[in-house]
């Protein structure tokens, strides 16, 4: 009988141990799975901040972009055409020249360029409807890869380039990996003033619509170009 005495105080011990064990990993269990869940709500918490941050800069880039463009095109009144310095140059290789001005820029603000596609003398651009024997025109589309700093810098100095051109498109939307990086598509085009001697030799075209041939291309009795590039067609109303 002792024998399982002792036999059976050992079972109880066990009993015993055991109960307090699980009785310590249930109270563990009760402690920690709260404190999970708050690291895990403290977690999608910011990541919905930081998404709603960069939500609200590239919102904030779009409406500086928007205010940067309204201000270019009040300067873009009084500013000279880019005249090449060699003459008798097709509209590729003075685009060329003249958009090498524009990748300097690029460079100068640490933007990565993804692709970078041209269209020279689009037929719905009102120069070349109204003008085309006077300017070289390319239409530039770029896709572009920087920060939100490097890209505002870089649109505003486009907008306050030398040069006339014209910016249509500009699309701001943040990279998924990193929201501080930001995926920009932006359309602008590009105009040259053409060799003096084939403005003279060639007839300019038929207009094709009155009211766009008012507004975009230079008037008879107007302005000639002058010897740094001309003056855009706005400035001689």
């Amino acid at each position: 009988m002792e024998k399982y005495s002792v036999y059976l105080k050992k079972f109880q011990i066990a009993i015993a141990i055991a109960a307090a064990a699980l009785v310590g990993f249930i109270f563990l269990i009760a402690k920690t799975v709260p404190q999970i869940q708050t690291i895990t709500n403290i977690q999608n918490d910011y990541k919905t901040q930081s998404s709603t941050l960069a939500d609200t800069e590239r919102k904030l880039e779009e409406l500086k972009a928007a205010a940067a463009r309204k201000e270019a095109e009040n300067e873009n009144v009084m500013k000279a055409f880019f005249k090449p310095i060699e003459q008798g140059l097709d509209t590729e290789a003075v685009i060329s020249d003249e958009f090498g001005e524009i990748l300097q820029i690029i460079r100068e603000n640490k933007i990565k360029t993804r692709s970078v596609k041209y269209d020279y003398d689009p037929q719905d651009d009102n120069f070349v409807k109204n003008a085309s024997n006077r300017y070289h025109v390319c239409r530039v589309s770029a896709e572009m890869i920087g920060t939100y700093a490097n890209l505002e810098n870089f649109l505003r100095e486009l907008y306050k380039h030398e040069h006339f051109l014209d910016i249509s498109k500009v699309e701001i939307a943040p990279y998924e990996k990193n929201k501080r990086i930001l995926l920009a598509s932006v359309q602008f085009k590009l105009y040259a003033q053409k060799d003096r001697s084939l403005v003279d030799n060639t007839p300019a075209p038929a207009p094709q619509d009155t009211a766009a041939s008012d507004s975009a291309a230079p008037q008879a009795g107007g302005m000639d170009p002058s010897a740094d590039g001309g003056i855009s067609p706005e400035a001689t109303q």
